[in-house]
């Protein structure tokens, strides 16, 4: 995140949703200010207030007096919190990052290859792709339950909301009509293709200029769309994407100074289970005062974990449970009025040695094995 990069400025209308997404070269109010002023020219309405999210980019000396010249009414979100515009975040989200991938892009030529491609999704995310719109919400309880409206694009919202007037939707209309998907579908496909050519720079000079050159010539409307279903069923790796994640390596174990001495700890513990890592650490030192101390207790609480977690998978694969009868069930409500044993089920225990038992019926509880863990 260090350093200069292009970023994205995402402006989204709440009523309708339309989205409008312009680059930014630097980080910069001045910049903004062009940005602004340049979506006021691609909304379909004028624009009446911004609200902002807690951003330096924004909330600076810059941009706010200028929104108040131009008489936009400026808000800002909730102070301090991150995810502090959802209309936006999720457009980042469900636009911007599906169309630019995580890649980091600068230069001015790149920020005209952006101009390019965002210029074709909005005609394309506008006009042709349909969105969900919450219509209610309510909690009950723990429990939040949400209602949509049936998803349409922006273009079907602004023609259905009364408040836009007979000549912008007449205006929309005609747009409309003259705008076909698959031509927008191609030039973000060619916009994307050049625009993961510049970010990676793994790939080779070679095939970067080979794609490159490739890219230049527009591939015919009727063309790509023969490609369309073909591309997607197979998997279409798109130069934009994020890349996918690589293994990591094998790690390798390191030779360990208690390597040749398990047998020696695993004799110990046959004899005296209850043994701890400090226990076993003396007894190291005794043997071999160079070798150990009391910097080794670690890994010997490691390997007795180890050891005993060992032992107890042995033992519940080599005891499997047997078929336990199953009482039958006594007669009387659930509140126990109905048993007719020796005792009820809630008299005292009676301790025993690695039993807790009732007066005449026994639960094992456990007993002590060679790897029970440290007293």
């Amino acid at each position: 995140m260090a350093g200069s990069f292009i970023q994205t400025l995402t402006m989204v209308d709440v009523a309708t949703g339309w989205t409008e997404c312009l680059p930014l070269l630097t980080r910069e109010g001045s910049l903004v200010v062009e940005a602004i002023n340049r979506a006021q020219g691609l909304f379909p309405w004028l624009l009446r207030g911004v609200d902002f999210d807690n951003d330096s980019a924004f909330m600076n000396d810059v941009v706010v007096p200028w929104c108040r010249e131009q008489k936009l009414e400026v808000t800002r979100s909730r102070a301090y919190k991150k995810n502090d515009q959802a209309f936006v975040e999720q457009k980042n989200g469900a636009v911007v990052r599906r169309l630019m991938g995580y890649g980091r892009f600068d230069g001015v030529e790149t920020v005209r290859v952006m101009g390019r491609l965002y210029a074709a999704a909005r005609l394309y995310v506008n006009f042709f792709q349909p969105s969900f719109k919450l219509k209610e919400k309510r909690r009950e309880g723990a429990k939040v339950i949400k209602r949509y409206h049936p998803p349409s694009t922006p273009y079907e919202r602004a023609l259905a909301h009364p408040k836009v007037t007979a000549a912008v939707k007449k205006r929309l209309r005609d747009q409309y009509r003259s705008l076909d998907p698959v031509g927008l579908l191609a030039e973000i496909r060619a916009t994307q293709d050049e625009l993961g050519n510049r970010v990676d720079r793994r790939a080779g000079q070679a095939r970067c200029l080979q794609t490159a050159h490739a890219s230049t010539a527009p591939t015919p409307a009727a063309t790509f769309a023969k490609t369309l279903g073909k591309m997607v069923t197979a998997g279409e790796p798109r130069a934009t994407h994020r890349r996918t994640r690589r293994p990591y390596k094998t790690r390798v174990r390191m030779p360990s100074k208690l390597d040749p001495h398990i047998t020696a700890i695993e004799g110990w513990l046959a004899e005296q289970p209850q043994l701890t890592a400090l226990a076993i650490v003396s007894r190291l030192n005794e043997k071999h005062p160079e070798e150990f101390g009391t910097r080794q207790h670690s890994i010997v609480q490691r390997l007795l974990r180890a050891l005993r977690r060992r032992a107890a998978q042995q033992l519940v694969a080599e005891e499997p449970l047997g078929d336990t009868p199953t009482a039958a069930p006594s007669p009387g409500v659930v509140d126990g009025s109905g048993y007719v044993g020796p005792d009820p089920p809630t008299a005292p225990l009676v301790e025993q040695a690695g039993k807790a038992t009732w007066r005449s019926r026994s639960a094992d509880i456990g007993s002590s094995s060679a790897m029970a863990p440290p007293g």
